[in-house]
Order: C-alpha cells, then sequence, then structure tokens
C-alpha cells in the first residue's frame, strides 16, 4: 500500500510529511522545496490484540502505546503541483508520474487561504482554498486523459478486432495507475455508449471517473488553527459534500511529537489531548506553544488532524482491515515476543490470503487454521474479519 501526499506548493506538505514519518525531510517556505519524491514510514492507528488478552504485545514492526497499535504504512510526498503541471509545467510530468503507484492520495490544501495559485504567500484569507481542491483534481483527470488519449485509438481497434472485452484490455493498458479491473467496470459505466462512437469528451469523462476510482482523495485542511480557516473549511465542505475533508495543523502534530520523542509530554498520535511531564524543562515559548496548540486545535477539533488522515485513508477509504498470527497456547513467535506482528489486509481476504500474505510454505502445507479469539477452526476460504488473531497448522 502506497499513500500519495499532493498539494501545491507551500501549503505545508512537507511538515504533514515530516509530522506523519518523523522523517528528515527539507521544509523550506518556497515553491519546490521537494523535487525528489520523499518516501517515508507512517503509521496507523488500531486497537492491539494485546487489550483481549489481557497481554503486552512486543511488535516487531511499528510500536504500541496503551493499547493502541501502529502499524506501518508507506508515504509519499511529492513537489509541489502548479496549474498545467500535466503540461510540464513545473516538472509537473514528473511529479505526476511519481504518483502512479499510489492507492490512495491525501491533498494537503491550506485552508487559510495564505498561499497563491503558484503556492506564494499572501494576506491570510485572501485565496480560496475550493480553488485548490478544483485546480489540483482538474490536474490529475488531464493527467489520466493525457495518458489514455496517446494509445486510445490503438487500444479500441484492438478491442474490436479481438472481441475482446474491454475492461480487461483497459487494465491491461494503464495497470501502471494502479488501477482494477472492477476500477475500470465501473468508469465504463459513465459512458453509455460503444467504445468506438466515444468523442474525446467521453474519453475525458471516463479518464476522470477512472482517476476518481483508483486515486481517491482525503483533503487534509491544513493550518487550520489560523483564524481564517474555520470559515474557509465550512465552505470547502459545502461545495464538496462528497469529498471527506478533515482539519489538519501539521506543525501542531510535528511540535507534539518533537515534544513527546524529548520525553517533555505524554502524547499518542490522534489522542485530543496530552499531559505535560516536565515542566520545568519547558522554555516559556514552548509553554505558550503547547497551550496554544491545546486551546486552539485539540480544545476545538479534537485532533491535530494527521493522523486521523492515515487512518481514515486505510481503513475507512481503502477498507482494510488488521489480522494478527498467534497461537492458541501460546501468543509468542519463536524469540519469546508477543504478538509480534499486525497485517493490514485489503477488504475481502480470507485465511489463505493471510497465509499467503506471511511466507508461501504456510500456503502449500496449509492443513488447517484457528480463530484464537473464539478458539474455532476456519477453513481456507473462512473470510477474515478486522481484529482477527488466526493460528496455522501446517504439515512438517
Amino acid at each position: 500500500m502506497l499513500i500519495g501526499i499532493v498539494g501545491k506548493a507551500n501549503v505545508g506538505k512537507s511538515t504533514f510529511f515530516k509530522a506523519a514519518t518523523l522523517s528528515d525531510v527539507l521544509i523550506a517556505n518556497y515553491p519546490f522545496a521537494t523535487i525528489e519524491p520523499n518516501e517515508g514510514i507512517g503509521y496507523v492507528r488500531h486497537e492491539c490484540a494485546e487489550k483481549f488478552f489481557g497481554v503486552k504485545c512486543n511488535p516487531r514492526y511499528g510500536y504500541c502505546l496503551d493499547g493502541n497499535r501502529f502499524i506501518p504504512v508507506k508515504l509519499l510526498d511529492v513537489a509541489g503541483l502548479v496549474p498545467g503541471a500535466h503540461l510540464g509545467k513545473g516538472l509537473g510530468n514528473q511529479f505526476l508520474n511519481d504518483l502512479a503507484p499510489a492507492d490512495i492520495l491525501i491533498h494537503v490544501v491550506d485552508a487559510s487561504g495564505s498561499t497563491n495559485e503558484k503556492g506564494e504567500p499572501v494576506e491570510p484569507g485572501t485565496r480560496d482554498p475550493v480553488d485548490d481542491v478544483l485546480f489540483l483534481e482538474h490536474e490529475l483527470d488531464m493527467w489520466y486523459y493525457s495518458i489514455m488519449k496517446k494509445v486510445w485509438s490503438k487500444l479500441t481497434r484492438m478491442i474490436e478486432m479481438e472481441h475482446a472485452e474491454p475492461e480487461k484490455k483497459i487494465y491491461e493498458q494503464f495497470s501502471g495507475l494502479k488501477i482494477k479491473v472492477d476500477h475500470v467496470k465501473k468508469a465504463l459505466q459513465s459512458v453509455d455508449k460503444p467504445i468506438r462512437e466515444w468523442t474525446d469528451d467521453d474519453l475525458l469523462s471516463f479518464a476522470s471517473i477512472l482517476r476518481r476510482v483508483s486515486k481517491p482523495i482525503i483533503i487534509a485542511a491544513n493550518k487550520c488553527d489560523l483564524p481564517t480557516a474555520k470559515d474557509n473549511i465550512e465552505s470547502m465542505r459545502k461545495r464538496f459534500p462528497d469529498h471527506v475533508i478533515i482539519p489538519v495543523s501539521a506543525e501542531s502534530e510535528l511540535a507534539l511529537k518533537e515534544a513527546s520523542r524529548k520525553g517533555l509530554i505524554d502524547y499518542i498520535p490522534g489522542d485530543p489531548d496530552f499531559k505535560i511531564v516536565k515542566p520545568t524543562e519547558l522554555s516559556d515559548k514552548q509553554m505558550k506553544a503547547l497551550d496554544f496548540i491545546k486551546k486552539n486545535v485539540l480544545a476545538v477539533y479534537s485532533s491535530t488532524g494527521v493522523q486521523q488522515c492515515l487512518d481514515t485513508a486505510v481503513f475507512d477509504i481503502l477498507k482494510y482491515i488488521v489480522v494478527f498470527p498467534g497461537g492458541m497456547h501460546k501468543l509468542e513467535d519463536s524469540e519469546g515476543r508477543i504478538l509480534p506482528d499486525a497485517f493490514l489486509m485489503p477488504p475481502g481476504s480470507t485465511v489463505i490470503d493471510f497465509a499467503a500474505k506471511i511466507h508461501q510454505d504456510f500456503v502449500e502445507k496449509f492443513i488447517k487454521a484457528y480463530d484464537v479469539k473464539t478458539k474455532k477452526p476456519v477453513g481456507k476460504d473462512h473470510p477474515l474479519k478486522d481484529g482477527d488473531v488466526i493460528e496455522f497448522v501446517i504439515r512438517k
């Protein structure tokens, strides 16, 4: 799974990325601070199975805080897009192509309206963030359209000559965009005429629908702590009722994580509050900053929004579930680690899919499996549920 972080220049994308990953990336107040895409690991938050069993887990990857398991996911932060990116402006083609393998996009928008269309600083409230949402989605649609336009005539002739199913041929041609056959089927339904009769407008409509279903977008309404942001967020919600729009203060999340890493506060990412544990080691400036975050972000929005964006992307939109390997009689692995692994599995996954995720030997030598929570045997085609703990019995 890959989550792409997108947006125009200077809206806080790199700050969002660093807050999500604590990676050392360049954060600069000018367009194109990010030229090469930054890759990093963020974490989604999910209830850990340790709560069910009354134990303390020892994760091999990620970490666990107070029964909250943080499971790694890959993030990609590409450079800021500009109007005309699909035409190559601002190195746009390079940046768009970097997004091809993404499963979902988080669009970081300056909700305060303090950056113009080029990403240059302006007076807060000057820019309408609605325009930024429209601009970026237009660029993505035109990117899909331009890729398809190059080969469409040849592709449609091939479909006719071979009497092939359109969705399969289109999928094969554009699979590099991380699309699925079901995505293509859904987009084809939007144009109610044979492919050979399509106009350019029909192809654009198809490309737009395909982009929406294959690259769903969450709007991270960043800089929500600024006074002009609240009304702008409401305006965006009215203009885009079908979009997921999450108020975000990436700077606040970054500050809280840095303070937590230094042991100054107790903070679990995604929580609505934090606790100061070393007040004597905080300067007046730091205390004022933490007080500002508490009053203007957490008290108003119940979180900084960064963790919520990741969790919403993976669990609510992509519908992934979390499954743990474990044993009926012991939850430890060979090295004594309790519940060491937590796997993200796509919707519709079965026991045998989970076996393949762990190791191919589990598939080839599969005898049976157990649902450790219910202590009941389950077959290889048994559908997995979120939070399942599964034990495999395999041939030696």
